[in-house]
Formats: structure tokens, C-alpha cells, sequence
């Protein structure tokens, strides 16, 4: 057997199983994924999870990609936990440059290395992330269990975490810089109705201040410049997300394929890339919906894509 694998999957998120799922299930015989983590993706944290087709009440992201690793593995899919720093092509093989400098060698690559939480720029974020500002309300929720929190955004996960943190917190105050939101109507429904959420509209973060034990308080700044000084001991941003194309870089500081002015993978419905035998998926390629479902599905046209690249090169 070759040293060289058929597939190299990078990250280990709803798209990643998916096209591991679909890789080796689909007859490719040498199939790794590189996640330095525990598979699953962003999506494991979130707190609920209500339009995954086929699954009904309430259940978590942790709960829902949980059986999602297992599946891939009877199939044959290998999981490699090391972090992946650079995808090269040489010719038609391509590099895997693993964090210790090691290289592995593939015939194909699928990348989906997803995004991440982006900051929302106000002063005392930095200072104090992981001290009372936090991205994640399923990690850091309980901490402020029966005590007054802010979320910060506009969007789904914005309003959906603000809903969980108001079964946990006294009282929830939700920041947006407009005065109407970006998800779906049912989510601002009950964002609206609920009597522990606080809306603060047409109000930007100005500062989150505190001391040597964490946050005190955030201040906001409504469009006309006045400040209101909201005393909690918890901040929660969700302002969006920034794409991890980071393995794409190359030494010469372009990328390994084309892009978007956002920094986002330019795909076909096929999920090829400029860069023959680089296929992208999930939250990191243009138009993506950034849902688990969507995610999957991409995953599954890439491994697809990915199979008949292979077959054809090595035939």
C-alpha cells in the first residue's frame, strides 16, 4: 500500500465527519482526518438545537455530533489529533504540514477547518476574555447562575443564547447596535416575550470594565452618544465569525486557491477549488448558510467530488 493517503480531511467538524463518512463509505481505501480536538465542530457548543432534520425536542450540540464519530470510524476513517499549519501541492501530490514540522502526503484534500467567534473590537475584551467575557454560553452559563449577564449581537446565535442564559440568569440584557434583529421571526418571537430579557437597541459595547477577580460591569453608547453603565458580572459576544483559512497560506504569503475579498474559499456546487483536487467545505467556503445540516451536506459533495478526482488520477 502507499504511504500516500487517498484523502486528507482537514477539521473535524459536522463537515469533516460527514466527508469522512462519505470518503471511505465511497471505496477510498486510505482516509485520515487532522483535528487537534475532539471531533465535533463549533457546533458543540451550542446550547439547543431544534431544526436538525429528523431530531425532535430539545437537544444540545455536544448530544446531537456526539454518535457522529463512531459512524465515520466503522467505515474505516482514521483520526490523526495533531493541528495542521499548511496544505502545499507538489505537482499532484499535495502536503499535509502537521504542527511538528512532519509531512503527510495525499492524493486529495478536503478542508474544512469551519470559523471562529470573532471580537467585537470594544475596549476591556481583550482584557478580560475568559474573566467575565465569553463566546460561549453552554461553557460559561452556569457561572452566573441566578445572577444578571449581557449578550452582545443580533443574529440566531446571539438571540438563541440570550434565551438559554434567561432558564439560568435573573435577568438577560441583549445589545444590538440596530433596532431590528437578523434571525428567524419564532427565535425574535420569544426573545420579545420573554420577561427576563432586556432589549437594548441602537447601542454599541463602549467598554467592559471590572477588577483583579473579572467583570463588573459593561458600558453602552446609544446612537446619540449617551453612555448607560449596565453593572453584570458576565459578557457574552456574538458578532460573527472569521474564517480559519490559515492552512491555506503559502510561504509567499498567497493562498493555496482562490478566495473572496472575506477571506472565504471559492467553491462550485461541486465544492471543487481553483487548485485541482483541493475541495473546501462547511463554514469556511463563499455562500456558506453556516448550519450543521448544510455543513454535512457539503462535506458529502466534497467526498464525492474528492472519489471521482482519485479514481480518475490514479486510473
Amino acid at each position: 500500500m502507499s504511504n500516500i493517503l487517498d484523502c486528507a480531511i482537514v477539521g473535524g467538524g459536522p463537515a469533516g465527519l460527514t466527508a469522512g463518512l462519505y470518503a471511505t463509505r465511497g471505496g477510498l481505501e486510505n482516509v485520515t482526518m487532522f483535528e487537534k480536538g475532539m471531533p465535533g465542530g463549533q457546533i458543540t457548543q451550542s446550547s439547543e438545537i431544534e431544526n436538525y432534520p429528523g431530531v425532535t425536542g430539545e437537544i444540545t450540540g455536544m448530544d446531537l455530533m456526539m454518535p457522529w464519530p463512531e459512524q465515520c470510524q466503522k467505515f474505516g476513517l482514521k483520526h490523526d489529533m495533531s493541528e495542521v499549519k499548511q496544505i502545499t501541492k507538489n505537482g499532484n501530490v499535495f502536503q499535509v504540514i502537521k504542527s511538528d514540522d512532519s509531512v503527510v502526503e495525499a492524493h486529495s484534500v478536503i478542508v474544512c477547518t469551519g470559523s471562529s467567534p470573532r471580537r467585537a473590537g470594544f475596549k476591556g475584551e481583550e482584557e478580560f476574555f475568559g474573566k467575565g467575557v465569553s463566546t460561549c454560553a453552554t461553557c460559561d452559563g452556569f457561572f452566573y447562575k441566578g445572577k444578571e449577564v449581557a449578550v452582545i449581537g443580533g443574529g440566531d446565535t446571539a438571540l438563541e443564547e440570550a434565551l438559554y442564559l434567561a432558564k439560568i440568569c435573573s435577568k438577560v440584557y441583549l445589545i444590538h447596535r440596530r433596532d431590528t434583529f437578523r434571525a428567524a421571526p419564532n427565535t425574535v418571537k420569544r426573545v420579545e416575550e420573554n420577561e427576563k430579557i432586556e432589549l437594548v437597541l441602537n447601542a454599541v459595547p463602549d467598554e467592559v470594565y471590572g477588577d483583579a477577580s473579572g467583570v463588573n460591569g459593561i458600558k453602552v453608547k446609544s446612537k446619540d452618544g449617551e453612555l448607560r453603565d449596565i453593572v453584570v458580572p458576565g459578557v457574552f459576544t456574538f458578532v460573527g465569525n472569521d474564517v480559519n483559512h490559515q492552512t491555506l497560506i503559502q510561504e509567499n504569503g498567497t493562498f493555496l486557491c482562490d478566495m473572496n475579498e472575506q477571506g472565504q474559499v471559492i467553491v462550485d456546487l461541486s465544492m471543487k477549488t481553483s487548485t485541482a483536487g483541493l475541495f473546501a467545505a462547511g463554514d469556511m467556503r463563499i455562500q456558506a448558510p453556516k448550519q450543521v445540516v448544510s455543513a454535512a451536506g457539503d462535506g458529502a459533495v466534497a467526498a464525492i467530488s474528492a472519489i471521482a478526482y482519485v479514481d480518475e488520477l490514479l486510473a
